[in-house]
């Protein structure tokens, strides 16, 4: 018997789940399911991504739901709508062996008026974006007034969006009855006031230590400097053969530049990013599920709600600004009781950042070394002789072309076809790799005497390769390091690489440009205006960084801006013509409804 029967899921579930490999519940499945099933609670789940939450709650719906009836019962809300589609698919294979069961998925970037009929036809379960969700609502096209369960998907996720308003809007057109269940990765004060507003007397489980990260994850960190970032980079990648990996940077510019360069280098990997339409993000999804991609490159918000199995590396090339995102970062690997690795590139004043996230995610990181090249190409070689040793032969078909094949190695002694073989490979890394350099950076964290008086590394108007410039927009202006990035780089038409260190403090900002684009930042940015006052560059070292009167600190402003800059910083980014626009259309609205700033 499937241990689902004794939870209480009827047979014709049971069977269908069967099919598509549930044979043991995991934790989460089979502490939440009893206490779902029973109706009568509301509920606060805690447990990490991949750990099977979305059978969690999705059988227990369709135990509970009258499907003779064809109107809305059931509301679940997820941030993305890469996660919407999994979620409403992954219900319909559940309840195949069901009838008359219907699920429609909303979500922005698609049509608005398919998903409405899809809702005019009838329908019980509604898994939806809060972005389209409330346009539809708006519309007057839905009812939930006989909603009984809503269901908040990675409910983190949604408020670091920005999403709080619209969750707001949407739950107020429910009934005060109706059953509230939530399911967040980490439990930040956010997600407890939400818990607190919609629930009574929740029934609370969490599945380890509330905030901390997947057992089953190693974490690594390598550090290198910031103009060997990229070279280090593929060669970890290389140093991995069979990597089946999801590669995070910051920006989008860098998510394109880097998947560019990767593609441009013979790697199987593509972009994915909010710039994409929906028809271009599926295409790429599509690949790297089919693992025709080997390398997915991608931003956080665009990488929000992505459930693919096997996943065996996620790789920050850029740790993110929120250390709770690098939790949802790593969670896309080391699914489903499965182990991964998750691998931070670093530089040696980042180390503070990865003491922060092991104390977020209760476990140490190991300090990497990045492989020699001769490691490399060691590790290439034994990769293909392992693929070799395990291939499988169609015999059928080479046999016809095996007396040709012998007779091409008549000549060649068994000794010789290997090693002919083996280079062919192996000699494509051993050029690549002659006389490679130590990529290895020395790592030092920085003392709290060293920021108090002003990191002797920082405040030079000139560092080795990079000049030192000064720009006089800051955070105050709702600027990330990642806007402020993609503003210099749109502005003065330079290469992200060209950018090092941007140093965000509140009213100004400094940052670092290779020697060679210094005039052609400074010309970039002649006639450049923001928001009605002229943006002026200059060299870091005509600004009197050091005078008297006390260093401003990085954050910049008082506790409230930077709280809200705090909230900002995941919910909305900046055009680079200096408009605002919301971040959360990136990942879920397609365009639908853009709320000007």
């Amino acid at each position: 018997m499937n241990p689902f029967s004794t939870l209480g899921i009827r047979h014709d579930i049971v069977n269908a789940i069967t099919e598509l490999g549930f044979e043991n519940p995991t934790p989460i499945q089979e502490q939440a399911i009893p206490v779902l099933l029973s109706g009568s609670n509301d509920f606060v789940g805690l447990a990490q991504t991949g750990t099977g939450k979305t059978a969690a709650f999705g059988l227990p719906l369709l135990e509970l739901l009258d499907f003779s009836e064809n109107h809305p019962q059931a509301l679940v809300l997820c941030p993305t709508r890469e996660l919407c589609l999994q979620i409403a698919n992954d219900i319909k294979n559940y309840a195949k062996n069901l009838s008359n069961v219907h699920i429609v998925a909303v979500y922005g970037g698609a049509s608005i008026s398919d998903q409405l009929r899809q809702i005019k036809r009838g329908v019980q379960i509604v898994v939806a974006t809060p972005g389209r969700m409330l346009d539809i609502i708006n519309r007057k096209a839905i009812d939930f007034s006989a909603v009984r369960y809503v269901v908040l998907d990675e409910a983190d996720e949604m408020l670091n969006m920005g999403f709080q308003e619209d969750i707001d809007s949407i739950l107020s057109t429910t009934p005060e009855d109706k059953k509230t269940w939530l399911f967040s990765a980490t439990m930040p004060s956010e997600v407890r006031r939400i818990a607190k507003k919609y629930m009574t007397d929740p029934h609370e489980l969490t599945m380890g230590t509330k905030n901390t990260g997947n057992a089953n994850i190693d974490h690594e960190y390598y550090v290198v400097r910031a103009r060997d970032k990229y070279a280090a980079f593929k060669r970890i990648v290389d140093f991995n053969p069979e990597i089946f990996g999801i590669v995070f940077c910051r920006t989008k510019i860098e998510t394109q530049e880097i998947a560019e360069a990767l593609i441009k280098d013979g790697y199987n990997a593509d972009a994915l990013h909010g710039d994409l339409s929906q028809q271009q993000r599926d295409k790429v999804m599509k690949r790297y599920r089919d693992r025709s991609l080997q390398l997915l490159i991608a931003t956080d918000v665009a990488a929000r709600g992505i459930d693919v199995n096997d996943v065996t590396h996620v790789i920050n090339y850029s740790l993110p600004d929120e250390i709770e995102n690098y939790t949802h970062r790593s969670g896309r690997t080391a699914r489903a009781g499965k182990t991964g690795v998750s691998i931070a590139i670093i530089n040696s004043k980042e180390l503070g950042k990865i003491r922060q996230i092991e104390r977020v995610i209760g476990k140490q990181f190991t300090k990497a070394e990045i492989p020699t090249g001769f490691d490399v190409c060691e590790k290439q070689l034994f990769g293909l002789i392992h693929k070799v040793h395990s291939v499988t032969v169609n015999e059928d078909q080479i046999e016809q072309y095996i007396p040709r094949i012998m007779d091409e190695f008549k000549d060649l002694s068994k000794e010789d076809v290997i090693k002919r073989f083996a280079s062919l490979e192996f000699n494509r890394f051993l050029d690549y790799y002659k006389d490679a350099p130590d990529l290895n950076a020395p790592a030092y964290e920085e003392r709290s005497s060293d920021r108090g008086r002003g990191d002797r590394y920082d405040r030079t108007s000139s560092r080795g390769n990079y000049t030192r410039l000064f720009i006089n927009l800051g955070s105050v202006d709702d600027f990330t390091r990642g806007d402020m990035l993609g503003f210099i780089c749109s502005n003065a038409r330079i290469s992200g690489k060209a950018v090092g260190k941007i140093d965000l403090k509140g009213v100004y900002t400094f940052f670092e440009v290779e020697n060679n684009v210094v005039d052609q930042v400074q010309q970039g940015f002649k006639s450049v205006d923001f928001q009605g006052r002229n943006v002026r560059i200059e060299l870091a070292g005509d600004r009197g960084e050091s005078r008297g009167g006390g260093r401003e600190r990085s954050t910049g402003g008082s506790f409230r801006e930077r709280r809200e800059r705090r909230s900002n910083s995941t919910g909305g980014f900046r055009d680079f013509s200096g408009k605002r626009r919301d971040e959360r259309h990136e990942g879920n609205r397609g365009g639908d409804r853009r709320k000007k700033w």
